[in-house]
Protein backbone atom coordinates (compact mmCIF):
# COMPACT_ATOMS: atom_id res chain seq x y z
CA UNK A 1 0.00 0.00 0.00
CA UNK A 2 2.83 2.45 1.21
CA UNK A 3 4.99 1.55 -2.33
CA UNK A 4 1.91 2.51 -4.43
CA UNK A 5 1.30 5.54 -2.64
CA UNK A 6 4.50 6.81 -3.00
CA UNK A 7 3.90 5.83 -6.97
CA UNK A 8 2.23 8.28 -8.98
CA UNK A 9 -1.19 7.05 -9.10
CA UNK A 10 -2.23 10.64 -8.04
CA UNK A 11 -2.02 12.30 -11.57
CA UNK A 12 -5.07 10.32 -12.81
CA UNK A 13 -6.56 8.75 -9.62
CA UNK A 14 -9.59 7.29 -11.04
CA UNK A 15 -7.61 5.35 -13.66
CA UNK A 16 -5.38 4.26 -11.20
CA UNK A 17 -8.25 2.92 -8.89
CA UNK A 18 -9.64 0.86 -11.74
CA UNK A 19 -6.22 -0.44 -12.70
CA UNK A 20 -5.70 -1.70 -9.28
CA UNK A 21 -9.25 -2.90 -9.11
CA UNK A 22 -9.20 -5.16 -12.27
CA UNK A 23 -5.57 -6.08 -10.46
CA UNK A 24 -7.29 -7.17 -7.47
CA UNK A 25 -10.03 -9.01 -8.47
CA UNK A 26 -8.17 -10.80 -11.07
CA UNK A 27 -6.45 -12.19 -7.81
CA UNK A 28 -9.15 -13.37 -6.24
CA UNK A 29 -10.97 -14.97 -9.32
CA UNK A 30 -7.41 -16.92 -9.99
CA UNK A 31 -8.03 -18.33 -6.61
CA UNK A 32 -11.30 -19.15 -6.54
CA UNK A 33 -10.66 -21.07 -9.87
CA UNK A 34 -7.74 -23.30 -8.69
CA UNK A 35 -9.86 -23.94 -5.27
CA UNK A 36 -9.75 -27.40 -5.15
CA UNK A 37 -12.36 -29.92 -4.45
CA UNK A 38 -16.75 -29.45 -4.83
CA UNK A 39 -16.38 -29.10 -0.71
CA UNK A 40 -18.49 -30.92 1.60
CA UNK A 41 -21.83 -29.25 0.06
CA UNK A 42 -22.90 -29.90 -3.55
CA UNK A 43 -25.69 -27.81 -3.73
CA UNK A 44 -24.40 -25.48 -6.27
CA UNK A 45 -24.66 -28.23 -8.99
CA UNK A 46 -28.58 -28.19 -8.87
CA UNK A 47 -28.24 -24.19 -10.22
CA UNK A 48 -26.07 -25.38 -13.28
CA UNK A 49 -27.53 -29.06 -13.99
CA UNK A 50 -26.57 -30.69 -17.72
CA UNK A 51 -28.66 -31.39 -19.79
CA UNK A 52 -28.12 -34.42 -21.97
CA UNK A 53 -31.38 -34.73 -23.77
CA UNK A 54 -30.62 -31.08 -25.07
CA UNK A 55 -33.31 -29.16 -22.67
CA UNK A 56 -32.13 -26.53 -21.90
CA UNK A 57 -29.26 -24.54 -22.80
CA UNK A 58 -25.58 -25.04 -20.59
CA UNK A 59 -23.16 -22.26 -19.51
CA UNK A 60 -20.00 -22.76 -20.74
CA UNK A 61 -17.21 -25.12 -19.09
CA UNK A 62 -15.33 -22.33 -17.86
CA UNK A 63 -18.26 -19.98 -16.74
CA UNK A 64 -19.61 -23.15 -15.31
CA UNK A 65 -16.60 -23.84 -13.42
CA UNK A 66 -15.99 -19.88 -12.27
CA UNK A 67 -19.94 -20.07 -11.51
CA UNK A 68 -19.68 -22.71 -9.42
CA UNK A 69 -16.77 -21.81 -7.14
CA UNK A 70 -18.18 -18.30 -6.48
CA UNK A 71 -21.97 -19.28 -5.90
CA UNK A 72 -21.52 -21.06 -2.43
CA UNK A 73 -22.92 -20.35 0.87
CA UNK A 74 -25.49 -17.94 1.10
CA UNK A 75 -25.16 -16.82 -2.73
CA UNK A 76 -26.90 -20.43 -3.36
CA UNK A 77 -29.95 -18.95 -1.34
CA UNK A 78 -29.62 -15.70 -3.09
CA UNK A 79 -29.12 -16.49 -7.34
CA UNK A 80 -32.30 -19.50 -6.23
CA UNK A 81 -34.46 -16.53 -4.77
CA UNK A 82 -33.91 -14.82 -7.95
CA UNK A 83 -34.22 -17.18 -10.63
CA UNK A 84 -38.16 -18.71 -8.99
CA UNK A 85 -38.86 -15.82 -5.99
CA UNK A 86 -39.21 -16.23 -2.23
CA UNK A 87 -41.03 -20.45 -1.65
CA UNK A 88 -39.37 -21.02 1.33
CA UNK A 89 -40.03 -18.76 4.98
CA UNK A 90 -36.35 -19.52 5.79
CA UNK A 91 -35.08 -17.63 2.40
CA UNK A 92 -36.43 -14.66 3.54
CA UNK A 93 -32.97 -14.36 5.58
CA UNK A 94 -31.64 -12.99 2.30
CA UNK A 95 -32.09 -9.45 1.19
CA UNK A 96 -35.07 -9.27 -0.96
CA UNK A 97 -33.73 -6.35 -3.34
CA UNK A 98 -30.58 -8.17 -4.25
CA UNK A 99 -32.72 -10.85 -5.69
CA UNK A 100 -34.82 -8.60 -7.25
CA UNK A 101 -31.60 -6.73 -8.66
CA UNK A 102 -30.69 -9.94 -9.93
CA UNK A 103 -34.05 -11.10 -11.43
CA UNK A 104 -34.16 -7.30 -13.34
CA UNK A 105 -30.90 -8.00 -14.49
CA UNK A 106 -31.73 -11.63 -15.79
CA UNK A 107 -35.01 -10.02 -17.66
CA UNK A 108 -32.94 -7.74 -19.04
CA UNK A 109 -30.74 -9.66 -21.06
CA UNK A 110 -33.58 -11.68 -22.19
CA UNK A 111 -35.61 -8.66 -23.49
CA UNK A 112 -32.67 -7.34 -25.34
CA UNK A 113 -32.48 -10.96 -27.39
CA UNK A 114 -29.72 -12.83 -25.31
CA UNK A 115 -30.79 -16.30 -24.72
CA UNK A 116 -31.10 -17.98 -21.17
CA UNK A 117 -28.34 -20.33 -19.97
CA UNK A 118 -28.98 -22.32 -17.01
CA UNK A 119 -27.35 -20.73 -14.14
CA UNK A 120 -27.67 -17.17 -15.93
CA UNK A 121 -28.94 -15.65 -12.51
CA UNK A 122 -25.52 -16.51 -10.58
CA UNK A 123 -23.38 -14.73 -13.69
CA UNK A 124 -25.83 -11.71 -13.49
CA UNK A 125 -25.06 -11.86 -9.70
CA UNK A 126 -21.62 -11.99 -10.24
CA UNK A 127 -21.53 -9.28 -12.26
CA UNK A 128 -23.56 -6.99 -10.09
CA UNK A 129 -21.33 -7.44 -7.11
CA UNK A 130 -18.31 -6.55 -9.38
CA UNK A 131 -19.46 -3.60 -10.97
CA UNK A 132 -21.38 -2.11 -7.54
CA UNK A 133 -18.18 -2.47 -5.82
CA UNK A 134 -16.44 -0.49 -8.06
CA UNK A 135 -18.67 1.92 -7.98
CA UNK A 136 -18.81 2.37 -4.23
CA UNK A 137 -14.93 2.98 -4.33
CA UNK A 138 -15.69 5.57 -6.73
CA UNK A 139 -18.37 6.60 -4.49
CA UNK A 140 -15.65 6.52 -1.07
CA UNK A 141 -13.50 8.58 -3.16
CA UNK A 142 -15.62 11.67 -3.21
CA UNK A 143 -17.32 11.25 -0.04
CA UNK A 144 -14.00 10.89 1.85
CA UNK A 145 -13.37 14.36 0.04
CA UNK A 146 -16.96 15.72 0.91
CA UNK A 147 -16.76 14.39 4.30
CA UNK A 148 -13.32 15.87 4.97
CA UNK A 149 -13.46 19.55 3.00
CA UNK A 150 -9.98 20.57 2.08
CA UNK A 151 -8.29 16.87 2.40
CA UNK A 152 -6.03 15.95 -0.53
CA UNK A 153 -6.47 13.68 -3.47
CA UNK A 154 -3.81 11.48 -1.68
CA UNK A 155 -5.91 10.66 1.30
CA UNK A 156 -9.51 10.25 -0.35
CA UNK A 157 -7.25 7.91 -2.84
CA UNK A 158 -5.87 5.73 -0.27
CA UNK A 159 -8.89 4.98 1.68
CA UNK A 160 -10.34 4.08 -1.49
CA UNK A 161 -7.46 1.89 -2.44
CA UNK A 162 -7.87 0.08 0.97
CA UNK A 163 -11.20 -0.45 0.09
CA UNK A 164 -10.66 -2.44 -2.98
CA UNK A 165 -8.56 -4.71 -0.93
CA UNK A 166 -10.91 -4.88 1.99
CA UNK A 167 -11.52 -7.93 4.92
CA UNK A 168 -14.87 -8.74 3.09
CA UNK A 169 -12.87 -10.23 0.05
CA UNK A 170 -14.28 -12.76 -2.05
CA UNK A 171 -17.66 -11.30 -0.68
CA UNK A 172 -17.79 -8.61 -2.71
CA UNK A 173 -17.62 -10.69 -5.81
CA UNK A 174 -19.44 -13.64 -4.90
CA UNK A 175 -23.59 -13.36 -5.43
CA UNK A 176 -23.76 -11.31 -1.79
CA UNK A 177 -25.35 -8.12 -0.75
CA UNK A 178 -22.71 -7.31 0.57
CA UNK A 179 -20.99 -4.52 -2.29
CA UNK A 180 -24.27 -3.76 -3.53
CA UNK A 181 -25.30 -2.58 0.10
CA UNK A 182 -22.19 -0.64 0.52
CA UNK A 183 -22.92 1.21 -2.82
CA UNK A 184 -26.26 2.54 -1.83
CA UNK A 185 -25.06 3.41 1.68
CA UNK A 186 -22.22 5.57 0.32
CA UNK A 187 -24.18 7.09 -2.41
CA UNK A 188 -26.89 8.13 0.80
CA UNK A 189 -23.94 9.40 2.49
CA UNK A 190 -22.42 11.08 -0.38
CA UNK A 191 -26.39 12.93 -1.26
CA UNK A 192 -26.79 13.54 2.29
CA UNK A 193 -23.52 15.54 2.52
CA UNK A 194 -24.17 17.20 -0.83
CA UNK A 195 -27.27 18.41 1.04
CA UNK A 196 -25.50 21.21 3.19
CA UNK A 197 -24.20 24.02 1.56
CA UNK A 198 -21.43 25.78 2.99
CA UNK A 199 -23.02 28.43 4.55
CA UNK A 200 -26.53 27.47 5.08
CA UNK A 201 -27.41 24.22 4.82
CA UNK A 202 -31.72 24.63 4.60
CA UNK A 203 -31.81 27.09 1.89
CA UNK A 204 -32.69 25.66 -1.45
CA UNK A 205 -35.20 22.80 -2.73
CA UNK A 206 -32.17 21.00 -4.42
CA UNK A 207 -30.54 20.38 -1.21
CA UNK A 208 -33.84 19.50 0.34
CA UNK A 209 -34.13 16.99 -2.32
CA UNK A 210 -30.62 15.74 -2.08
CA UNK A 211 -31.61 14.98 1.66
CA UNK A 212 -34.59 13.34 0.67
CA UNK A 213 -32.70 11.60 -2.13
CA UNK A 214 -30.57 9.93 0.52
CA UNK A 215 -33.69 8.86 2.77
CA UNK A 216 -34.28 6.85 -0.43
CA UNK A 217 -31.07 5.26 -1.22
CA UNK A 218 -30.09 4.00 2.48
CA UNK A 219 -33.93 2.69 2.07
CA UNK A 220 -32.98 0.74 -0.74
CA UNK A 221 -29.28 -0.18 1.17
CA UNK A 222 -31.78 -1.70 3.64
CA UNK A 223 -33.84 -4.00 1.21
CA UNK A 224 -30.32 -5.77 0.95
CA UNK A 225 -29.23 -5.60 4.13
CA UNK A 226 -30.51 -5.13 7.42
CA UNK A 227 -27.81 -3.04 8.68
CA UNK A 228 -28.43 -0.26 6.39
CA UNK A 229 -31.41 0.80 8.89
CA UNK A 230 -28.30 2.50 11.09
CA UNK A 231 -27.76 5.07 8.44
CA UNK A 232 -30.87 6.37 9.14
CA UNK A 233 -29.30 8.44 12.16
CA UNK A 234 -28.21 10.80 10.10
CA UNK A 235 -31.44 11.62 8.85
CA UNK A 236 -32.99 11.74 12.88
CA UNK A 237 -29.97 13.89 13.80
CA UNK A 238 -30.58 16.46 10.89
CA UNK A 239 -34.71 16.36 11.88
CA UNK A 240 -34.14 17.24 15.54
CA UNK A 241 -31.72 19.72 14.78
CA UNK A 242 -33.85 21.88 12.45
CA UNK A 243 -36.73 21.19 15.08
CA UNK A 244 -35.38 22.84 17.41
CA UNK A 245 -33.40 25.79 15.37
CA UNK A 246 -36.64 26.46 14.52
CA UNK A 247 -38.04 27.25 17.96
CA UNK A 248 -35.57 30.00 17.91
CA UNK A 249 -36.06 31.36 14.07
CA UNK A 250 -39.14 30.27 12.45
CA UNK A 251 -38.52 29.74 8.77
CA UNK A 252 -40.42 28.44 5.27
CA UNK A 253 -37.14 26.78 3.86
CA UNK A 254 -36.49 25.13 7.56
CA UNK A 255 -39.80 23.81 7.65
CA UNK A 256 -39.01 22.28 4.34
CA UNK A 257 -35.81 20.99 5.09
CA UNK A 258 -37.77 19.13 8.57
CA UNK A 259 -40.15 17.51 5.84
CA UNK A 260 -37.82 16.23 3.50
CA UNK A 261 -35.85 14.61 7.08
CA UNK A 262 -39.41 13.01 8.13
CA UNK A 263 -40.14 11.81 4.15
CA UNK A 264 -36.41 10.21 4.36
CA UNK A 265 -36.51 8.39 6.82
CA UNK A 266 -39.70 7.22 6.32
CA UNK A 267 -37.94 5.48 3.05
CA UNK A 268 -35.44 4.10 5.27
CA UNK A 269 -37.88 2.07 7.52
CA UNK A 270 -39.84 1.37 4.20
CA UNK A 271 -36.98 -0.24 3.15
CA UNK A 272 -37.32 -2.76 5.59
CA UNK A 273 -40.89 -2.80 5.92
CA UNK A 274 -41.76 -3.20 2.45
CA UNK A 275 -40.53 -6.97 2.27
CA UNK A 276 -42.24 -7.57 5.89
CA UNK A 277 -45.38 -6.82 4.03
CA UNK A 278 -45.29 -8.86 1.07
CA UNK A 279 -43.93 -12.10 3.00
CA UNK A 280 -46.65 -11.45 5.61
CA UNK A 281 -49.19 -11.54 2.32
CA UNK A 282 -47.58 -14.55 1.38
CA UNK A 283 -47.82 -16.74 4.33
CA UNK A 284 -50.70 -15.34 6.38
CA UNK A 285 -52.79 -14.06 4.38
CA UNK A 286 -53.28 -16.80 1.47
CA UNK A 287 -56.74 -18.33 1.64
CA UNK A 288 -56.41 -21.73 2.81
CA UNK A 289 -53.90 -21.81 5.05
CA UNK A 290 -54.86 -23.87 7.84
CA UNK A 291 -52.27 -23.08 10.84
CA UNK A 292 -50.38 -19.78 10.75
CA UNK A 293 -46.70 -19.65 11.34
CA UNK A 294 -45.85 -18.44 14.64
CA UNK A 295 -44.74 -14.65 13.56
CA UNK A 296 -47.61 -14.00 11.56
CA UNK A 297 -49.38 -13.67 15.21
CA UNK A 298 -46.93 -11.14 16.88
CA UNK A 299 -48.15 -7.36 17.30
CA UNK A 300 -45.55 -6.76 14.96
CA UNK A 301 -45.38 -9.70 12.34
CA UNK A 302 -41.20 -9.94 10.79
CA UNK A 303 -40.58 -12.78 9.01
CA UNK A 304 -36.85 -11.40 9.13
CA UNK A 305 -36.47 -11.29 12.81
CA UNK A 306 -38.44 -14.90 13.19
CA UNK A 307 -36.24 -16.65 10.56
CA UNK A 308 -33.17 -15.28 11.74
CA UNK A 309 -34.01 -16.77 15.39
CA UNK A 310 -35.34 -19.94 14.14
CA UNK A 311 -33.50 -21.32 11.61
CA UNK A 312 -30.24 -19.29 12.20
CA UNK A 313 -29.70 -19.11 15.86
CA UNK A 314 -29.20 -15.66 15.96
CA UNK A 315 -30.18 -14.21 19.65
CA UNK A 316 -28.74 -12.38 22.16
CA UNK A 317 -25.69 -14.49 23.51
CA UNK A 318 -27.00 -17.34 21.57
CA UNK A 319 -23.36 -17.98 19.61
CA UNK A 320 -21.22 -17.58 22.88
CA UNK A 321 -20.66 -20.71 23.07
CA UNK A 322 -17.05 -22.63 23.32
CA UNK A 323 -16.97 -24.24 19.88
CA UNK A 324 -17.97 -20.49 18.69
CA UNK A 325 -14.62 -19.35 20.16
CA UNK A 326 -12.62 -20.11 17.38
CA UNK A 327 -15.06 -17.69 14.82
CA UNK A 328 -14.51 -14.71 17.74
CA UNK A 329 -10.69 -14.96 17.10
CA UNK A 330 -11.01 -14.61 13.49
CA UNK A 331 -13.57 -11.64 14.16
CA UNK A 332 -10.93 -10.07 17.05
CA UNK A 333 -9.07 -7.82 14.38
CA UNK A 334 -12.29 -6.26 12.65
CA UNK A 335 -14.33 -5.65 15.93
CA UNK A 336 -11.27 -4.40 17.49
CA UNK A 337 -10.51 -2.06 14.52
CA UNK A 338 -14.28 -1.39 14.38
CA UNK A 339 -14.39 -0.25 18.11
CA UNK A 340 -11.50 1.83 18.41
CA UNK A 341 -12.28 3.51 15.14
CA UNK A 342 -15.44 4.28 16.15
CA UNK A 343 -14.92 5.65 19.28
CA UNK A 344 -12.24 8.14 17.01
CA UNK A 345 -15.14 9.13 14.87
CA UNK A 346 -17.08 10.28 17.83
CA UNK A 347 -14.82 13.59 18.11
CA UNK A 348 -15.93 14.30 14.50
CA UNK A 349 -14.77 17.92 14.20
CA UNK A 350 -11.06 17.11 15.75
CA UNK A 351 -10.78 14.47 13.16
CA UNK A 352 -11.77 16.58 10.54
CA UNK A 353 -9.68 19.27 11.65
CA UNK A 354 -6.54 16.95 11.91
CA UNK A 355 -7.87 15.86 7.77
CA UNK A 356 -8.23 18.91 6.59
CA UNK A 357 -6.23 21.34 8.38
CA UNK A 358 -9.13 23.27 8.88
CA UNK A 359 -12.61 23.32 10.78
CA UNK A 360 -15.97 22.80 7.63
CA UNK A 361 -18.27 26.28 7.80
CA UNK A 362 -20.97 25.04 10.08
CA UNK A 363 -19.03 22.33 11.88
CA UNK A 364 -22.21 21.86 14.31
CA UNK A 365 -24.71 20.84 11.37
CA UNK A 366 -22.00 18.38 9.22
CA UNK A 367 -22.41 15.24 11.29
CA UNK A 368 -21.60 12.79 8.99
CA UNK A 369 -18.89 11.45 10.42
CA UNK A 370 -19.98 11.32 13.95
CA UNK A 371 -23.10 9.89 12.93
CA UNK A 372 -21.24 7.02 10.53
CA UNK A 373 -19.19 6.08 13.71
CA UNK A 374 -21.91 5.97 15.78
CA UNK A 375 -24.18 3.36 13.62
CA UNK A 376 -20.62 1.50 13.23
CA UNK A 377 -20.32 1.09 16.80
CA UNK A 378 -23.55 0.14 17.26
CA UNK A 379 -23.58 -2.41 14.43
CA UNK A 380 -20.15 -3.75 15.66
CA UNK A 381 -21.75 -4.16 19.19
CA UNK A 382 -25.17 -5.75 17.59
CA UNK A 383 -23.27 -8.34 15.70
CA UNK A 384 -20.74 -8.78 18.57
CA UNK A 385 -23.60 -10.05 21.25
CA UNK A 386 -25.88 -11.16 19.06
CA UNK A 387 -25.09 -12.54 15.38
CA UNK A 388 -23.02 -14.84 13.86
CA UNK A 389 -19.68 -12.87 14.66
CA UNK A 390 -17.39 -13.75 11.91
CA UNK A 391 -19.62 -11.80 9.11
CA UNK A 392 -18.11 -8.91 10.55
CA UNK A 393 -15.41 -9.12 8.40
CA UNK A 394 -17.64 -8.95 5.00
CA UNK A 395 -20.35 -6.63 6.49
CA UNK A 396 -17.95 -3.92 7.63
CA UNK A 397 -17.79 -3.09 3.84
CA UNK A 398 -20.38 -1.02 4.43
CA UNK A 399 -18.75 1.11 7.03
CA UNK A 400 -16.09 3.80 6.08
CA UNK A 401 -14.88 5.10 9.20
CA UNK A 402 -12.80 2.20 10.29
CA UNK A 403 -11.07 2.86 6.69
CA UNK A 404 -10.34 6.88 7.53
CA UNK A 405 -8.82 5.81 10.81
CA UNK A 406 -6.74 3.37 9.39
CA UNK A 407 -5.28 6.31 7.11
CA UNK A 408 -4.87 8.22 9.32
CA UNK A 409 -3.35 5.69 12.10
CA UNK A 410 -0.99 4.95 9.11
CA UNK A 411 0.20 8.41 8.89
CA UNK A 412 1.30 8.93 12.04
CA UNK A 413 2.96 5.10 12.18
CA UNK A 414 0.80 3.15 13.84
CA UNK A 415 2.44 -0.19 13.18
CA UNK A 416 -0.82 -1.66 14.85
CA UNK A 417 -2.55 -0.79 11.95
CA UNK A 418 -0.24 -1.77 9.13
CA UNK A 419 0.01 -5.09 10.49
CA UNK A 420 -3.22 -6.04 10.68
CA UNK A 421 -3.57 -4.69 7.17
CA UNK A 422 -1.38 -6.89 6.14
CA UNK A 423 -3.00 -9.95 7.97
CA UNK A 424 -6.21 -8.92 6.15
CA UNK A 425 -4.33 -8.77 2.98
CA UNK A 426 -3.66 -12.93 3.95
CA UNK A 427 -6.76 -13.19 5.46
CA UNK A 428 -8.98 -12.60 2.16
CA UNK A 429 -6.05 -15.11 0.25
CA UNK A 430 -6.60 -17.61 2.66
CA UNK A 431 -10.57 -17.00 3.03
CA UNK A 432 -11.25 -17.20 -1.19
CA UNK A 433 -9.65 -20.73 -1.21
CA UNK A 434 -11.57 -21.90 1.65
CA UNK A 435 -14.91 -20.02 0.49
CA UNK A 436 -14.25 -21.07 -3.01
CA UNK A 437 -13.92 -24.71 -1.77
CA UNK A 438 -17.16 -25.16 0.13
CA UNK A 439 -15.25 -25.00 3.55
CA UNK A 440 -15.91 -22.51 6.38
CA UNK A 441 -15.95 -20.19 7.64
CA UNK A 442 -18.34 -17.72 5.62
Amino acid sequence: MQLWARSRPFDNPIRSLAALFVVWKCLILVIACCSPGPGYDTSTSLLLPTHESGEGRNLPTIVQHLVGRLTRWDAFYYVKAASRGYLFEQEWAFGWGFTRIIALGTTGLEKIGIAHYDGVEAVVAICIAHFAHFLSVLLLFNLTLAVFPGSTTRFAFTTSALYIISPAGIFLSAPYAESSCALFAFAGCLAFAKSFTSEQPSTTAKHDLLLLGSGVLFGMSVTLRSNGLLNGLLLLEEAFRVLLSLKNDFQIARVRRLIASGLGGLSVASGFLLPQYISYSDFCREEGVAILRPWCTKPLPSIYTFVQEHYWNVGLFRYWTLSNLPLFMLAAPMLVMMTVSGVWGLSSNRQVQHATNKLPKRAEGFPILRNLATSQLLFTLITFTTAHVQIITRTSSAFPVWLWYSIMSSEKGNSLVRNMAKFMVMYVVIQGGLFASFLPPA
